[in-house]
């Protein structure tokens, strides 16, 4: 039971102490309260790294990846509900040969100055551990229409098996979060910061922000992953995924204020412990890889992530392909997200937490 928080700790080196008691309880006890809201899950079976986005006109786009690897594909809904039966639009295939070849993982969309951009990771025909990040752009007002085109390599410093990225703007600043391999022991991956200069180039200055350094995040595999953002209450909250992509598959959480400089590593603040992990009393397993989106009434923030129903996997959890996408509320307690890690999806809609 990891219903508490008793501490935070600066993502290098210095230690600050702060009680979070992520209990349940109503809005008397700093609960933000949430209309009842009810979830189809599984929202898409089969379907990992989900991401949703809601425009203006109340559309919602999902895209995710497949377990064929070998695809990316958007599917358009006016309800979150309704990504269940939506039709899935194949706007890009991978190469037969070369780059973008294989193990095509992790797709986001995003509006950027009147374009939707995809970025997603590829390895190569040839090697397809040889991960990369990449874009591609549509200047159609719907993305499930119009023209992709193929932008290249968002290239890192590093160059070296960089996946996960997401982008948010900050006053008028445009940033992108990844994960990239780590040259060292510490890590086989952490996350990185940068300005984006244009929405397909990373500046120079390349910082890491968080390194698997708590046990939680070295289980199976020793990793930090699948960054995802969402700016509140003066904060930017970054939640991640860590560990191998079995059951030991978590998130965690970790944040800057505002008016720091998201360039400093010293800005950044890490949760010693996981906020949302498995739970075999609900049959979630391996949660993770989450993006946030809000429901139909414009105000509650909703958190897709995908998990399995069950445990034992056969062979590398990568080839399992059965992580399918949930959606369920996020609350918020004195500024904080609250993840309901012992409440089933159904509980955390209702308005009221007893």
């Amino acid at each position: 039971m990891r219903n508490f928080f008793v501490g935070i700790v600066k993502v290098f080196g210095v230690f600050s102490l702060l009680l979070i008691p992520f209990s349940c309880g109503s809005s008397k006890t700093g609960m933000e309260e949430t209309k009842s809201l009810q979830f189809d899950n599984p929202l898409a079976e089969q379907r990992a790294d989900p991401f949703v986005t809601k425009t203006e006109d109340g559309n919602y786009y999902f895209i995710a990846t497949v377990p064929e690897y070998d695809r990316i594909e958007i599917r358009k809904s006016k309800t979150i509900n309704g990504i269940k039966e939506a039709e899935p639009v194949i706007i890009w295939r991978k190469h037969d040969k070369g780059v973008m070849g294989n193990h095509i993982w992790a797709p986001e969309l995003h509006r950027i100055d009147g374009k939707w951009y995809v970025y997603f990771a590829a390895g190569s025909a040839e090697e397809k551990w040889k991960i990369r990040m990449y874009a591609l752009s549509n200047p159609s007002a719907d993305p499930t229409k119009g023209e992709w085109k193929e932008e290249g390599q968002v290239v890192s410093n590093r160059d070296d098996f960089s996946l996960d990225a997401t982008t948010f703007e900050l006053d008028d600043q445009r940033y992108m979060i990844w994960t990239d391999r780590a040259s060292d022991t510490i890590m086989n991956t952490g996350l990185y910061i940068a300005e984006m200069t244009s929405p397909t180039t990373l500046a120079d200055n390349q910082v890491v922000i968080s390194q698997p350094t708590h046990d939680w995040e070295n289980q199976g595999h020793r990793v930090n992953e699948a960054p995802a953002v969402l700016v509140r209450h003066g904060k930017v909250f970054v939640t991640f995924s860590a560990s191998a992509t079995d059951a030991n598959y978590s998130i965690g959480l970790m944040w800057a204020d505002t008016d720091a400089d998201l360039l400093d590593p010293t800005s950044w603040h890490k949760l010693p412990e996981p906020v949302f992990y498995s739970n075999p009393a609900l049959k979630r397993f391996g949660p993770g890889h989450n993006s946030f989106t809000k429901a139909e009434d414009g105000e509650t923030d909703i958190m897709i992530y995908h998990a399995r129903n069950y445990k034992e996997i056969d062979g590398e959890p990568l080839y399992d392909p059965n992580r399918h996408t949930r959606a369920r509320v996020l609350k918020w307690k004195e500024g904080m997200p609250f993840f309901g890690q012992e409440l089933s999806d159904k509980e955390m809609s209702m308005k009221n937490l007893k």
